[in-house]
């Protein structure tokens, strides 16, 4: 959560690999993404577009 408050734009699954110093390979990214859904359904996330990710703004 502390790489969505520190962008000020929706995030990709890759951009938080790389900005959380993951290898950026394919197996990384589809668990981040995948880990990434599980917030939004919560509604701690938004998926504004397919893929992107961000904090709600109140």
């Amino acid at each position: 959560m502390a790489v969505f408050t520190a962008a000020d734009h929706p995030l990709r699954a890759r951009q938080v690999c790389e900005a959380m110093d993951l290898a950026v390979a394919p197996d990384n990214i589809n668990n981040v993404r995948l880990k990434l859904k599980r917030p939004v359904g919560r509604g701690s996330l938004t998926e504004t577009e397919k893929g992107l990710f961000t904090q709600p703004r109140p």
